[in-house]
Formats: structure tokens, C-alpha cells, sequence
């Protein structure tokens, strides 16, 4: 009896064995080089020349080595992983934000995981917050621009070195944004300073931060130069809602200015005013935000505000760095500039017999 467990328990060690994955050792014999200098590599320290480097990477290519960054992460304290909570339909915003995350993220040597929920609740929220924990992430950034995350009811779970995107939010993270309010107020007063009595608006969805910011700083701007301030047309974003809000301005002849809260609804606008015979810039002028790299091809190429997608999730992925690294308290908010981008779009408004 005692023969064939020991068989059976040799068969398994074969079998275990035979599954074991290549190990450092057989990287370092592959590579002519020491197990400690196979470490140096897998663990990304920068002591080791490129010569040796590449060729211990290569061999790690050639057995197929892949580094336990598990063990790592339990020997250096970090994972080098970093969490981004994100809305599972992104806006062009998100969307181009992200990108910067994830190309900010790279250069540091982290990876990223994507954890997207369908609404900003408390639920949804933590489960996020529960699922990254189990995945092993060093910290997490917010990307949600819904008002529900400014919202008290939404707690942000403890333990995790976070920071927040496009948010009013007040809480002891950084939050990084472009400067919403002052994008809108140089788009209103550029129309205002080229003559027009008042400009009206196309605004985002109501749930949305950035919109809401842009909407009150275009009322605030008109208000604070005595102008009427026109109905707001409420748009989702997209070209369509930008094209049927479009089809409501065109019919009204005293429409001679419109401040959009994006490109992508600008460019529903512009098919509108083209469709009923309005001429752009001569009869209506049309400022959008965003400034995506198809504005400039429009036609009329479009008048717009320029933020820094890029700035943003450079920033966002530096602070979190520096929580991460130092456990350091959350300073003021980072707020960047944004920028008049004057094309061909905007005009001063037709004299009038």
C-alpha cells in the first residue's frame, strides 16, 4: 500500500512539476548572467546596462518567463497598478482624458485597470472601489462627471489613495479639471465683444458637472453685462441633439449667436443653420467647447475652447503618484487654463435696415 502512494505522490510531483512555469534561474542560465541580475530586471531597477537588459528581456521572450508581480508587489510594498472608475458610456472628454491616463500611467512604469459603472450611486460606487481592491491597485482615479458624485450620499471608501476628475466635488482627494467657468465665459464675451445684443445656448445633459459649470458661467457673463439671457436648449452631447436644438434656433430670426457645450453638438448646429439657409458666420456666429482635432474642418471651421485632455490626466496620474509614494495630504485643487480658439466660425452680427 505504501509503494503506490508514493507513486501516486511522485506521479503528482511530476505532473506539478511539469507545470511549473520557466523561473528566473532559467532565464539567468539562458541569459549567461546571474539570478540577481535577472531580479535587477524583473523588479525594473535601472542598475543594469541596456546591453544586459535587453538580453536578459529576450530571454525572458525565449522561455517564456513572465515576472510574479504579485511576489513583487509583496516584496517592494506597491503592485505598480492603478484603478480608473470611469462611466461606462464615456463622453469625447472622458474619453480623450483616459488616453492621457493611460499614456501617463505607461511612462511610469504602472499598468491600469478599467473599472466602468453604468450610474455615480453609492452602490456602484463601492462595488467599484471593492472590485480594484481585490485586483491589487496601488490607487484609484475617479472619472465620473455626473452630479451624483458631488451628491452626499456618495462616500468615497476609505484606504486608497484617490483623485478626482471633473467634480465639485469637496472631498479630502485632489481633483484635477480644466477651468469649466472661464472657458464659458471667454466663449460668451468673445460673441458679445464682436456685437451681438446676446448669445444663446446649446448646454450638455443636466446631470453632467462640466455642463452645468459652462451653463451658469454663460448666464453669470451675459448678466453681468446687462444682456437678456435667452432659454437654454439642453442637448445629450451628440451632433443629433446639437442639430434638433439647431433646427429650433435657425427659425428664429433674431438668433445671431450661439455658444454650444461642445464640438460634437457645434457640429449638428452647423448642419442645422446650413440646412434652413442661415449663413455662418454672416448671419449666425457659432462657438463650440473642446476644440477635437475636427474642429478646424467644419465648415465654417469652428470658433471654440481648447482644453488640455492631456494636462488633465497628466496631472490626475501625478498626484496620485505622489499619494501613493508619500501618503502626503491632498493641496488645492488643480485647475487648468483653457483657450479662445478663434476660426472662421464667428463674425459680427448683420446690420440691420
Amino acid at each position: 500500500m505504501t509503494v503506490p502512494r508514493q507513486t501516486a505522490t511522485s506521479s503528482a510531483s511530476g505532473r506539478a512539476s511539469r507545470r511549473r512555469g520557466p523561473s528566473m534561474a532559467d532565464v539567468a542560465r539562458e541569459a549567461g548572467v546571474s539570478g540577481q541580475t535577472v531580479s535587477r530586471v524583473a523588479n525594473g531597477k535601472t542598475n543594469v546596462d541596456d546591453a544586459t537588459r535587453e538580453r536578459v528581456l529576450e530571454a525572458m521572450r525565449r522561455v517564456g518567463y513572465r515576472p510574479n508581480s504579485a511576489a513583487r508587489a509583496l516584496r517592494n510594498g506597491q503592485f505598480r497598478s492603478i484603478g480608473v472608475i470611469i462611466s461606462a458610456l464615456p463622453t469625447f472628454g472622458n474619453s480623450r482624458t483616459l488616453d492621457a491616463i493611460a499614456a501617463a500611467v505607461v511612462t511610469e512604469g504602472f499598468s491600469i485597470i478599467l473599472m466602468p459603472v453604468t450610474r455615480p450611486t453609492q452602490g456602484e460606487v463601492t462595488g467599484a472601489f471593492s472590485t480594484l481592491n481585490e485586483q491589487a491597485v496601488d490607487g484609484v482615479i475617479i472619472l465620473i462627471e455626473q452630479h451624483q458624485l458631488d451628491q452626499s450620499e456618495i462616500e468615497l471608501p476609505h484606504g486608497l489613495p484617490v483623485v478626482v476628475i471633473d467634480s465639485s466635488a469637496r472631498y479630502s482627494y485632489p481633483v484635477v479639471d480644466n477651468d469649466q467657468a472661464d472657458g464659458a465665459a471667454r466663449a460668451t464675451r468673445h460673441l458679445l465683444d464682436l456685437g451681438h445684443s446676446t448669445v444663446w445656448h446649446i448646454a450638455g445633459p443636466p446631470q453632467s458637472y462640466s455642463a452645468e459649470r459652462r451653463r451658469k458661467s454663460w448666464q453669470a457673463t451675459l448678466e453681468g453685462a446687462g444682456r437678456p439671457v435667452p432659454p437654454v436648449l439642453a442637448g445629450d452631447w451628440s451632433p443629433e441633439s446639437g442639430y434638433e436644438a439647431g433646427l429650433r434656433l435657425a427659425a428664429d430670426p433674431s438668433v445671431t449667436a450661439v455658444f454650444a457645450a461642445n464640438d460634437q453638438m457645434a457640429l449638428g448646429l452647423l448642419r442645422a443653420l446650413h440646412e434652413t439657409g442661415r449663413r455662418v458666420p454672416a448671419e449666425v456666429s457659432v462657438v463650440g467647447f473642446d476644440d477635437m482635432e475636427e474642429s478646424a474642418h467644419f465648415w465654417p471651421p469652428l470658433t471654440t475652447i481648447r482644453q488640455s485632455f492631456e494636462a488633465v490626466g497628466r496631472h490626475a496620474v501625478e498626484a496620485l503618484l505622489a499619494e501613493i509614494e508619500t501618503g502626503a495630504e491632498a493641496g488645492e485643487p488643480v485647475i487648468l487654463p483653457t483657450e479662445l480658439v478663434i476660426r472662421s466660425s464667428t463674425a459680427p452680427p448683420p446690420t440691420r435696415d
